[in-house]
């Protein structure tokens, strides 16, 4: 809506410092109820909604977090670059025909680990097994287009391997965003046709509202991997259970 509203042009775009608390967050090494994130939205061209497009938008961002490595190794030579040189493209169908027997979460860490980076496309939509990767709401990415791979999806995660927690990180949540068509289709499948009489839905199916691709990009969770640390509260300050902080604690790791 903003993109509209200050008529920004293709190509260009906004981002927000976005800072929230989510009480109800389950906290652990990777999540707080503190959370800081740069939301980030660039308007397109009709053209521009295809796989090549988003494929070309993830490398561009994958350029930048090397380029953040590599400072990072010239100011702290102890910690070593681990960044695979490319991020692999991977889609959601195809990581369950890889590893049918794994959750989800179980296949990222698979395919992380293989691979060091990658990016899951299409999650939100239902897979051939009848469930979805992930939940995405259906007003928001682009779930459900048939792309030129075969597979329905203009979106997914940057997801990095972290050596220190031997785990696959999740870095940004993103996606070319529904244009009316998309919508339409995934309000009816979601069940909500109603919310196409709502402000924002009723403005981009009435074309007043600039086609857009965007995501959001975790502040904390960027320190976090570049610096190699063992939790989240090594690089943000926020509050913790009393007996998570006596166990990071028994384990060296000092909490803000």
């Amino acid at each position: 809506m903003k993109l509209g509203a200050y008529r920004i042009p293709a190509g260009y775009g906004l981002y927000a410092d976005m800072n929230a608390i989510r009480s109800d967050e389950e906290l652990d090494n990777l999540h707080s109820l503190y959370v800081d994130q740069w939301d980030w939205e660039r308007t397109i061209h009709p053209e521009d909604r295809n796989l090549d497009y988003l494929k070309k938008t993830v490398r561009q961002i994958y350029k930048i977090l090397k380029e953040i490595e590599a400072q990072v190794y010239d100011s702290y030579p102890h910690i070593t670059p681990s960044l695979s040189a490319n991020i692999t493209f991977i889609h959601s169908e195809e990581l369950l025909q890889t590893y049918p027997d794994l959750l989800p979460r179980k296949r990222e860490k698979k395919a992380a680990e293989k691979f060091g980076a990658i990016f899951i496309i299409g999650i939100g939509g239902a897979l051939s097994n009848g469930e979805k990767h992930d939940g995405r709401a259906p007003d928001y990415d682009d779930w459900s287009t048939q792309n030129i791979d075969g597979f329905s999806g203009l979106n997914g995660d940057i997801i990095l391997w972290n050596e220190v927690l031997q785990c696959a990180f999740e870095l940004s949540s993103m996606g070319i965003r529904v244009d009316k068509t998309a919508l339409l289709r995934q309000l009816d499948i979601c069940n909500c046709p109603e919310r196409a009489e709502l402000e924002f839905h009723k403005a981009l199916l009435e074309d007043k509202l600039p086609l857009s691709i965007g995501g959001g990009i975790g502040q904390s969770r960027l320190c976090m991997f570049f610096l190699k640390k063992a939790h989240i509260g090594e690089v943000q300050a926020s509050i913790w259970p009393e007996e998570q902080i006596k166990i990071c604690s028994k384990n060296n790791i000092n909490l803000l």
